[in-house]
């Protein structure tokens, strides 16, 4: 067992942890004052949700012995069993298994809550948390397993005995994802694309919808997911070593590069560069590099980040000419910015920096590696994408996915969750009563 990097894959897997609050704060800050709390709690409670269903099969379903041909896991892990033993990292370094369990455990958490913002300020809160087990269950977890399941990290038990693992993306066609950038972003952009088509659009869309009600919510969120993709990233290492370096720098690199692409793409188009799109632009830095930042080098970590910060502010402007109410821009920043970072991987990819990874076509590694990456990507996307309709299609026509139409223009709030985040009225200020609380106002001549 090595100390050093069991530390560094607990660590990496609380930071990873704090994106999901972080990203609670980005999409909190883009909806209005009525449905903040809902956006909070559509993100928050998947801390809950998804940790619940990992231990009970999901951590079996996507890092189980292989099953079915690289498509699923077993029910060897099912209630964790079997995960006090070592996992083998790279170069050999050894970390619990149950470090390693709990670090994917957070990729789960916070895919399921990314797509949260594809429908914002229409969804009921109870259908969105059936529709989170069922996704899980049916969607990120075998893609997991296809993504991340390498035979390189092969679990053993308590008695040092292996057996057969992994998924057929990583092990059988050989594309690159260091960190996610299919099982997570594709994967999440795709879903949120269907979402949006079930719930449909928003009252009024796109002409009178709430403004974002907390801009610096929005920026704070920002921040922490900048923070917390470090663990994200050089976390995926599983060793503190110099590929966690190398992953830490290009996070970096391409993060602040997508921002300020994004900012001029701003000016040159609007007139004006946005803190939102300052925020937005550092996601999609991050979102693009996450596939790649294992395998390319800081030139190839620059012209990623430059790729996703024009595409991504280009993308997100096209939901209004397909008229498709992508509320927080799920599909324009986490689809389309998964799908720049997983093909450019075959573009930039350099074996001098990683050699379990290859060349890319800029390095004399052909288009062997490309092609690979378009399959991934493609293959991820199509069965989320499928999928997540059937699912969010079945519940909708069973038990009804969004919010009445009166609750829908009054904010979700007070309908779904029986509360306010701001109390917004004179009278209960002047009474030092909070709208919270359902008791009815004193009269001055009455106790409390």
């Amino acid at each position: 067992m090595n100390s050093g990097d069991t530390a560094w894959v607990l660590a990496a897997a609380a930071l990873v942890m704090l994106m999901t609050p972080g990203l609670a704060f980005f999409y909190g800050g883009m909806v209005g004052a009525k449905s903040v709390l809902n956006m909070l709690m559509m993100n928050f409670v998947m801390l809950g949700v998804v940790s619940t269903l990992w231990v009970l099969y999901g951590y079996s379903e996507a890092f189980g012995d292989d099953a079915f041909h690289g498509l699923i896991g077993d029910t060897s892990h099912v209630l964790l069993r079997d995960t006090h033993g070592t996992m083998a990292g790279p170069a050999g370094h050894q970390i619990p298994t149950m470090a390693f369990a709990m670090f994917q455990l957070m990729f789960a958490v916070i895919t399921t809550a990314l797509i949260s913002g594809s429908i914002a300020e229409r969804t009921r809160f109870w259908p969105w948390l059936l529709f989170a087990v069922g996704w899980c269950s049916v969607v990120y977890f075998p893609v997991a397993h296809w993504v991340f399941h390498a035979t390189g990290f092969t679990g053993t038990d308590a008695d040092g005995v292996s057996a057969e693992v992994g998924g057929w993306i990583v092990n059988n066609l050989k594309a690159f994802d260091f960190a996610g950038g299919t099982a997570v972003h594709i994967n999440a952009g795709a879903a949120g694309l269907a979402m949006a088509l079930v719930l449909r659009q928003r009252l009024g869309w796109p002409k009178s919808i709430p403004r974002p009600h907390n801009v610096p919510f929005t920026l704070l969120g920002a921040a922490l997911l900048w923070f917390g993709w470090y663990g994200f990233n050089a976390g995926s290492a599983l060793a503190a070593n110099d590929l966690a370096a190398l992953a830490f720098t290009n996070t970096t690199v391409a993060t602040g590069a997508a921002l300020l692409a994004w900012i001029v793409v701003e000016q040159l188009r609007d007139g004006k560069p946005t803190t939102l799109g300052a925020a937005s632009g550092a996601v999609a830095g991050l979102v693009a590099i996450t596939p790649a930042c294992g395998f390319v080098d800081t030139i190839g970590a620059l012209a990623i980040g430059i790729a996703a910060g024009i595409v991504c502010a280009l993308a997100v402007g096209m939901k209004f000419f397909f008229g498709l109410d992508d509320s927080l821009d799920v599909v324009g920043v986490h689809l389309f910015g998964g799908l720049v970072g997983t093909l450019l991987v075959g573009v930039f990819a350099d074996a001098a920096v990683n050699p379990a990874g290859g060349d890319g076509l800029l390095y004399g590694g052909g288009w062997t590696q490309v092609q690979r990456q378009a399959i991934a990507a493609g293959a991820v996307l199509v069965y989320s994408f499928a999928a997540t309709y059937l699912l969010a299609k079945l519940i909708d026509l069973i038990i009804g996915f969004r919010v009445g139409e009166t609750a829908e223009l009054e904010g979700i709030d007070e309908t779904e969750h029986a509360e306010t985040a701001y109390d917004l009225s004179p009278v209960a200020q002047a009474l030092g009563m909070s709208q919270t609380h359902r008791s009815p106002p004193r009269r001055v001549d009455q106790p409390w």
